[in-house]
């Protein structure tokens, strides 16, 4: 149960505090700059991470010899996701709702995501959900 939970408790703490640090960064820095320390830290706590849980046998270079595009493309989504929510705060959005406005959109499109490339169903609860995104999107921009 708790390999089930601590991944949601681990994504949620970090949403809050990445919120708050974008929310924060000095508004007179550009934002990718910001963002190159941000990747050097991410970059250096991934490495020693890496060998506090690595396997006896694997090596970086080995682990590196598996990869694929998924990491690329995953950086280029990781800055667009940061500087977005850099941007979104700069031009004034409330802590409150940015991340609510965006987390209802992005609910609604993977919905159609998952069922046109993973062909998940789509359930009377999911559509209720929608539904229910909207309706408070509509709210919270009243």
């Amino acid at each position: 149960m708790i390999a089930y939970i601590w991944p949601i408790a681990l994504i949620v703490l970090s949403n809050i505090f990445y919120n708050i640090c974008a929310k924060s960064f000095p508004s007179g820095i550009n934002p990718f700059a910001a963002l190159t320390i941000t990747y050097l830290v991410a970059a250096f706590a991934s490495f020693v991470i890496y060998f506090l849980t690595k396997d006896e046998k694997s090596g970086l270079l080995l682990e590196y010899a598996k990869t694929n595009w998924v990491p690329f493309a995953f950086g280029l989504c990781l800055l667009g996701l940061e500087a977005g929510f850099i941007y979104t705060y700069k031009a004034g959005w409330p802590i409150s709702s940015a991340y609510i406005v965006t987390s209802a959109f992005l609910a609604i499109l993977l919905i159609a995501v998952g069922y046109l490339l993973y062909k998940e169903p789509v359930s009377w609860n999911k559509i209720v959900g929608v539904v229910v995104c909207l309706l408070g999107l509509w709210i919270i921009n009243r």
